[in-house]
């Protein structure tokens, strides 16, 4: 039974941090666009 509980909650804790991974990710891919972006458009005026 402790066995199954301590599967679960691995389990558990890696999802958790393969969703805060996937999400410093995604909002480190949204700042550098952006930045690029600003850039841009920086030089266009």
């Amino acid at each position: 039974m402790e066995l199954t509980v301590v599967n679960i909650m691995a389990i558990v804790a890696s999802g958790l941090m393969l969703i805060v991974t996937l999400g410093v990710v995604y909002l480190t891919a949204a700042e550098w666009r952006d930045r690029r972006r600003q850039q841009r458009d920086k030089t266009t005026r």
